[in-house]
């Protein structure tokens, strides 16, 4: 799983002496399985832990991992290096970008694998890309296009023959797309 080094461990300890309504720390990625994927700590307040968090106790502070990120942090390293300037900590995690993705993998996960390994590649050649912004309660994936895009005259034909249908194939549990896309702006557009 994540190993926080001594040095990591006490590092984050003296921050959170300074915390008054911290718990501990909370440990989580942004976007995991992707290629924007960033791993993340903050402080873990009130509030703040989530259902399929899971918790370990350290020697000196709890740490929460989020459930959804659990699989994306094997092997990850947090560390604690000190330097001239004061010191660093660094987080290394190795399986934070790689695709994890199967029937039982949340929604988003799985609208996410399908939109970086299979549509991303060939809205790139006319440089765009869309990414999901949330799922809605109804199960619609909310997009938003950018790059070559953003704007294009033929954004609908993709949306529609493209994206769609390929998301809607993949992953039948979704009963909608819907763009929010600014599409007034054709600075960058393809068409």
């Amino acid at each position: 799983m994540v190993t926080i080094t001594e040095s990591a461990q006490d590092y984050l300890a003296e921050l959170l002496s300074k915390q008054e309504d911290a718990l501990g720390v909370r440990v989580f990625i942004n976007q995991p399985g992707t290629p924007r994927a960033e791993t993340c700590i903050a402080y873990c307040r009130e509030g703040d832990v989530q259902e399929g968090d899971e918790k370990h106790e350290l020697d000196k502070f709890a740490v929460w991992y989020e459930g959804r990120s659990l699989p994306f942090l094997e092997d990850a390293l947090v560390d604690y290096a000190k330097d001239r300037m004061g010191g660093q900590l660094t987080i290394k995690a190795p399986n934070a970008k790689m695709p994890r993705v199967g029937d039982d993998s949340p929604l988003e996960d799985r609208i996410n694998y399908v939109l970086y390994n299979e549509v991303n590649p060939a809205l790139a050649a006319h440089g765009g890309e869309v990414s999901l912004v949330e799922v809605t309660g109804e199960s619609v994936a909310v997009l938003q296009f950018g790059g070559g895009c953003q704007g294009c005259s033929a954004v609908d034909m993709t949306l529609k023959g493209g994206v769609e249908k390929t998301l809607m194939e993949q992953i039948p549990q979704l009963s909608g797309v819907r763009d929010i896309t600014d599409h007034t702006d054709t600075s960058q557009a393809y068409y």
